[in-house]
């Protein structure tokens, strides 16, 4: 498990930069939610449970990537890792 802390994101760039630290992705991810989606689904692995603390803040400061973010993991999760878990807290 991954613990991602988005308190403190106040926009989707910085929600970005965040995910591509964290979650390990390549020099060259291209900071939005097409290259968010290459990445997940075929650049990196990421672990099985991912956890997002701060998302009450993250969804209010930020609703759109709060929303394409949850969006992105839950389709990972039905088309190709059914035991992928992400956790909103």
């Amino acid at each position: 498990m991954i613990t991602i802390d988005v308190s403190e994101v106040t926009d989707e760039r910085t929600l970005h930069v965040l995910l591509k630290r964290e979650l390990g992705f390549p020099d060259f991810y291209g900071m939005n939610w097409d290259a968010f989606w290459d990445s997940i689904t075929g650049l990196v692995s990421i672990p099985t449970h991912v956890r997002f603390v701060g998302w009450d803040q993250l969804a209010a400061g930020v609703p759109r990537g709060a929303a394409m973010l949850r969006r992105a993991l839950d389709d990972y999760q039905a088309t190709y890792r059914p035991e992928f878990f992400a956790q909103y807290a």
